[in-house]
């Protein structure tokens, strides 16, 4: 069905900001342009470098063209991010001995992941996204990688859920808020840990859905991913979901590492973060469109099958709407390939028959409860929670 966006509401977007933004639809940074792919660090030379761009040591994403048209990302091309250097390889050699601490229920005790398999087990498809994923688009000097779209992908889960976990010891204890997990990477000697370390908190109720994950896409937890235990919170910010897990607690009050204190902070440009600003926990409604990729793609005259992602965070996409002219008309997209529940993404296709000349192609979600995928960024200190679809649109020339 062809929509007509509102006269008014374009007028209002190309004016001011909005034209600001307009002008400069679909493009990077210079920043992001000028940087190249490196070579892949040691723990994850496994990945295929031809679909990648390693970033850093410790960022490494999916590239726009290297996502195919099903649900699942391969390990070999997701996204990596961490905060830390890798553990040693060796935290992978006896992976059911590995031990985590649970704290804060009332029969608290250490377990290992062997006795973790015999308590409950729980498959989930969910999306794993940085909170940077899109800072390349923001106009204002952004440090940390400049994602671009591939910092993000959908991955099956398999491993024990929280709420069996606590309820096997007991039930959480009385006067808890937050489910707080911390990550079993090492601190550089001299450093205040709490500085640099990985812990998280988000709101008790997340439990209801969280695991503590050991499989991943049918095989044993890579390190690369947090191997050989990581927390997973479907519809969180990838920060949340922590890696080499080894305390998971239940506490009063929200950690005050400071990568939660002041880290992953929506906040205005140039200010800092403190607590009290809003923290990146639960993921909002997205799209993108990865065929063609754009950036100077040439396409043939005559069909083309526009195909994307979109996701909703907590909650399942409704419909996915695309654009070939810059968001004046949009036509509803098909889902395609499995529904793998809310917390996982939906593969969409909208064939189109196209005549030679100079196209902008975008698209829009909507989640189940209405949200819609909004056509501005908001603009924020970190470059965090991007989810405007007018700079996640491609430029593509049909000849």
């Amino acid at each position: 069905m062809k929509r007509v966006i509102d006269t008014r509401r374009r007028q209002f977007i190309l004016s001011g900001a909005g034209a600001a933004a307009a002008a400069g639809f679909g493009s990077l940074s210079p920043a992001a342009l000028a940087q190249k792919s490196k070579p892949l660090p040691d723990y994850a030379a496994y990945k295929d470098a031809s679909r990648v761009i390693v970033h850093s040591g410790k960022t490494i994403e999916t590239k726009r063209s290297g996502f195919g048209t099903s649900v699942i990302v391969p390990d070999d091309i997701l996204y990596v991010r961490n905060n830390l250097p890798a553990p040693d390889p060796m935290i992978v050699a006896d992976r059911d001995a590995w031990v985590v601490s649970i704290e804060g229920v009332r029969n608290p005790r250490k377990i290992t992941i062997g006795e973790l398999k015999t308590i409950g087990i729980v498959t989930v498809a969910a999306v794993l996204q940085c909170s940077g994923n899109g800072r390349a688009f923001f106009p204002h000097k952004t440090s940390g990688s400049q994602w671009s779209v591939g910092a993000a992908g959908c991955v099956i889960w398999s491993g024990v859920p929280v709420s069996a976990l606590a309820k096997a010891m007991g039930g959480v204890a009385d006067g808890r808020h937050f489910m707080t997990g911390s990550g079993d990477e090492k601190i550089p000697a001299g450093i205040d840990p709490k500085s640099v370390m990985v812990e998280r908190s988000v709101p008790l109720e997340a439990m209801e859905s969280a695991l503590l994950a050991w499989e991943m896409n049918g095989d044993p937890l890579p390190l690369t991913h947090g191997g050989p235990l990581r927390l997973v919170i479907p519809g969180y910010y990838g920060v949340n979901n922590v890696k080499y897990v080894d305390r998971l607690a239940f506490t009063e009050n929200e950690t005050n590492a400071k990568i939660q204190a002041s880290g992953y902070r929506v906040r205005p440009v140039g200010q800092k973060g403190k607590p009290g600003q809003p923290s990146m926990w639960e993921m909002n409604v997205k799209s993108w469109i990865n065929h063609p990729a754009g950036m100077g793609d040439t396409v043939r005259a005559g069909m083309v099958q526009i195909n994307g992602v979109a996701f909703g965070g907590t909650k399942g996409v409704r419909l996915v709407e695309v654009s070939v002219d810059g968001g004046k008309t949009w036509n509803d997209a098909q889902f395609v390939g499995p529904d793998l529940g809310k917390y996982a993404w939906r593969q969409f296709v909208y064939p189109v028959r196209l005549k030679p000349g100079s196209y902008t192609l975008v698209s829009r979600a909507i989640d189940e409860d209405g949200n819609a995928q909004p056509a501005e960024r908001k603009d924020n200190h970190r470059g965090y929670g991007h989810n405007g679809w007018r700079d996640h649109g491609v430029k593509i020339t049909v000849s």
